[in-house]
């Protein structure tokens, strides 16, 4: 109540199912109700209300819609004049981060019907006026979620291509960017014409000379900077693309539902399509030339869905669009937890890091440990075996920082692996360091117990949300095995596939949904045995064959397979005799392969599974990500990072950037790895994931801040991608075989009287703070009229402070240097006047 008092309402049971609340308010103003099952609460707990008196014959609103929703849902507001049968003249608006559909029905009863769709979530306004007077409590305010929500994309490129007279025959080594005349730059993409010289593709937004700039290890090609003219009509202009078709009115379930876009008066520009609802749902983009582009979505489930199209990264008139879907769903059902955890306790410099997980099905003798700490220096680790397939690995932290821990089974990363382990306080938190690995975020049986791990020990404290949805209904359970790490399991009835949807503090984890297979607990499937497979020798362009053992199974048997970078192929499936068939397929790619078989539609029980061609090298643990791109950026403006690959083999190296706009972005070789460029056109937080064989390397994802003004309209979440195949490198820079230091001097802070004044023949002092700087070798120097100080000294007091004394025996100005690694520190050299 208003007053802060508890009133217990009053429960009655429908016998249907749900139940009622019965309620007397005895004071006017907000309400909140309390509702808990299990001692748990329930999704919207508390619910808020507001209470008035309506005897005086002024108007109320109430509803959930007043305080919460969920985007892409239809929102209700009762707005109610006791008083008199006529509602008047009622004006609602609503305004929030994207446009809402408001409709108003009158009831002819004193009361009036307000239905509002918000497309995507965020805190929205809800202003309800009589005349220029707003009801009591308005502006409302409406925290509208996701939750439940589902997002498919899919991006169809369209840009304008200039040839430059530039004959070069190697472009791997090539980048390039067009500067437009406001000085907007963006990186653009260096293809080879057939006719052997240069081609530039980007997306033209400005009309006038641009300038090209195209570089070969950072130095110019000959006659670079190069000049183009952009006219007018080759800009992109969403504003002129026109739409045809009834799949943005209407759409039905199962079905593709049909739209069709006209670009030929609209420039140069790519599409952007997103439809977010209910479901996934099945996205089609078909460039049928001459500007004319079909799309059509399939959802499989009833309900609101918003559909944002873009073109030249701005809205087409009229998105997002929200359309209501009607016709059978899938049956899926969906059930959710939540559970709050709590900081993990802080491990200092002397105590020992330890890291718990469970693995089922492993043992102790396959597996090996690694930790490489801040200054890049690798020892083992020690893997204790705890009984009941839980694992321990544990180091002594000797300094500061971010540690990694790879833990490999068999030789490959078990999933989760490499891991982060912070010593000392943790530097940044947040859902985008909460990591799940685990076998039944792949595949499980019906009525069985299937489990994944979760580590939440770099996140900080906060609340996690997890459902499980599919065929059948799940009973999900979460156990803390150790700080910061914790057991989730879930069992279901039915087999299919299921999606579980992992989320901290609402926002969703890495690589989130999951989608995982359920085998059904008895049939045919579960009689099917894989023949042998190799675990060496597999190469790439070379057939590979294994043999199927259907033991009396009879059916048919298909397959897929997907590979390190993501594609997706069919393999080649046939019979043999009677009772097996033979799988082959050419693998594209060396790294880990994932081989999906079904029989009759359903997985079989080792589906799917891992081959390895190649020789894996790969290891992404040693892959390490650094530059001020991965911490802050300018909307407009270029930026750039760079990701080192010496020591960590050749593998395939996926970087993928997701924020409120596309951006434009290129990835070119240097000398100890790859530079990756990008340009973002809206602010707001972004985060880079960089993935190295599949695998997330140290960091991953990077959460990356983006201020400025936008170049382009802002949406939800947009995504660009870039994927390559890296070569072996090592490092040819001299001293290599020291630690490579990850650092910022300038972020190193200096302050004490010694600094700038000393006395002779006493101790002077001063403090160096580098705790946000990074790791490095701190180097102190202090120089006089007639050489170096006698006496000076350097004490760690932990966690990258320094105690710097020294004593003079001349008089004059002496000149204090300070490094940190070889850069000076801010405000180094120093001038000490010594009396």
């Amino acid at each position: 109540m208003p007053s802060g008092k508890y009133d217990k309402p009053v429960i009655i049971d429908n016998h249907d199912g749900t139940v009622t609340f019965k309620y007397d308010p005895r004071e006017i103003g907000s309400h909140e109700l309390y509702i808990k099952h299990n001692l748990e609460p329930v999704q919207g707990s508390p619910f808020k209300f507001h209470v008035d008196n309506v005897a005086n014959g002024t108007l109320t609103a109430y509803g959930d819609g007043l305080v919460q929703g969920v985007a892409g849902e239809p929102c209700n507001i009762t707005v109610s004049n006791n008083k008199s049968n006529a509602i008047g003249k009622i004006n609602v608006s609503v305004e929030g981060p994207s446009r809402a559909e408001v409709t108003c029905h009158d009831n002819k009863d004193g009361t009036m019907s307000v239905i509002y769709v918000p497309p995507s979530p965020g805190e929205y306004k809800v202003s309800i006026k009589a005349g220029d007077q707003h009801v009591r409590g308005s502006p409302f305010t409406a925290k509208i979620t996701a939750e439940g929500r589902k997002r498919s994309q899919i991006t169809l490129g369209h840009s304008s291509e200039v040839s430059l007279n530039v004959q070069e025959k190697e472009v791997k080594c090539l980048n390039a960017s067009i500067i437009a005349p406001s000085g907007l730059e963006e990186p653009c993409f260096v293809k080879k014409r057939q006719d052997g010289s240069l081609g530039i593709s980007f997306t033209p937004r400005e009309e006038g000379e641009h300038q090209i700039n195209v570089k070969k290890l950072g130095k110019h090609l000959p006659g670079s900077p190069f000049k183009i003219n952009v006219l007018v009509k080759d800009i992109g202009n969403a504003t002129k693309v026109k739409i045809t078709g009834a799949g943005l009115k209407e759409g039905k379930t199962h079905t593709d539902n049909q739209f069709v876009l006209h670009t030929s008066d609209a420039g140069f520009g790519g599409i952007n399509f997103s439809v977010e609802g209910r479901s996934a749902a099945e996205l089609k983009c078909e460039d049928r030339g001459e500007g004319v582009i079909v799309c059509s979505y399939k959802p499989s489930e009833p309900g609101y869905y918003v559909i944002n199209l873009k073109f030249a990264d701005h809205h087409i008139p009229g998105s997002p669009f929200t359309v209501k879907v009607t016709g059978p769903g899938s049956n899926n059902v969906r059930e959710t937890i939540k559970k709050k955890v709590d900081q993990a306790p802080v491990v200092d410099i002397g105590q020992e890091g330890k890291l718990i997980f469970r693995l089922p099905g492993t043992n102790a003798f396959d597996m090996a440990g690694k930790v490489t700490n801040p200054t890049a220096v690798t020892e083992d680790a020690v893997i204790v075996d705890m009984e009941e397939c839980l694992y321990g690995v544990s180091f002594m932290s000797k300094e500061p920082g971010v540690h990694t821990i790879s833990v490999r089974s068999k030789e490959i990363h078990i999933p989760g692996s490499p891991f982060q382990f912070t010593i000392g306080s943790l530097q940044t938190f947040g859902a985008h360091k909460v990591h799940a690995g685990g076998l039944g975020l792949e595949r499980g049986g019906a009525n069985e117990p299937c489990e994944f791990n979760l580590y939440t020990r770099e996140a900080g404290a906060g609340v996690l949300n997890i459902s499980v949805e599919g065929p059948s209904r799940a009973e999900i359970n979460m156990n803390e095995i150790s700080p910061g790490s914790h057991c989730v399991t879930y069992k279901v009835t039915e087999p299919g596939e299921y999606r579980i949807g992992i989320k901290f503090n609402d926002e969703p984890i890495p690589d989130s949904p999951f989608k995982t297979y359920i085998l059904p607990d008895v049939g045919d499937a579960r009689k099917i045995e894989l023949g042998h497979v190799p675990d060496a020798g597999l190469q790439v362009n070379k057939p590979i064959a294994f043999t199927i053992q259907m033991n009396g199974a009879k059916g048919l048997i298909d397959g897929k397979v997907v590979s390190p970078s993501g594609t997706e192929d069919d393999c080649f499936v046939s019979p043999i005799d009677e009772d097996s068939w033979a799988l082959r397929f050419i693998p594209r790619e060396n790294g880990i392969h994932q081989i999906h078989l079904r029989h009759n539609g359903t997985h079989i029980p080792q589906s799917p599974f891992r081959i390895v061609i190649g020789h894996d090298d790969a290891d992404p643990a040693a892959v390490q990500a650094t530059g001020n791109g991965l911490k802050e950026c300018k909307s407009g403006a270029k930026t750039d990072f760079l990701i080192n690959t010496c020591n960590a083999g050749s593998g395939q190296l996926a970087v993928t950037i997701e924020g409120p706009s596309k951006v434009s972005m290129d990835c070119t070789e240097v000398a100890d790895g790859y530079k990756v460029r990008y340009t973002p056109l809206a602010p707001g937080d972004y985060f880079a994931t960089i993935k190295y064989n599949g695998y997330h390397i140290p960091g991953s994802p990077f959460k990356i801040l983006c201020t400025g003004t936008a170049v382009a309209e802002p949406g939800t979440k947009e995504t660009s991608s870039v994927v390559l195949e890296t070569v072996a490198k090592q490092s040819k820079h001299k001293g290599d075989h020291l630690p490579r230091f990850r650092s910022d001097p300038a972020k190193v802070i200096s302050k004490g009287p010694g600094l700038k004044k000393a006395i002779t023949h006493k101790m002077n002092s001063f403090q160096i703070n580098c705790q946000d700087a990074g790791q490095n070798i701190l180097f102190v120097a202090l120089y006089g009229p007639k050489g170096p100080c006698d006496e000076l000294h350097v004490k760690h007091t932990g966690r990258n402070i320094y105690n710097i004394t020294y004593m003079i025996k001349d008089r004059g100005e002496h000149v204090l240097i300070v490094k940190y690694g070889t850069d000076h520190i801010p405000g180094s050299p120093f001038k000490v006047d010594c009396t």
